[in-house]
């Protein structure tokens, strides 16, 4: 996501979401925002919560 305040000053946003829970555990605000930021970003979170698991429909493991 990104927006510019009324100065004309350009930030970005990038909100790493749990798809299942809606729950934001990071938002990361900075007026750049690099691929290596994100990747440091993940890491640290993978580090804080651990790795996600893979959601699925169990329906699927049936077929």
């Amino acid at each position: 996501m990104h927006d510019q305040l009324v100065t004309g000053r350009r930030f970005r946003v990038l909100n790493i979401v749990d798809d299942v829970t809606r729950e934001c555990p990071r938002a990361v605000v900075d007026t750049s925002i690099s691929g290596r930021r994100v990747v440091r970003e993940l890491t640290a979170l993978i580090a804080e919560r651990g790795r996600p698991k893979m959601a699925g429909d169990e329906a699927d493991e049936t077929k």
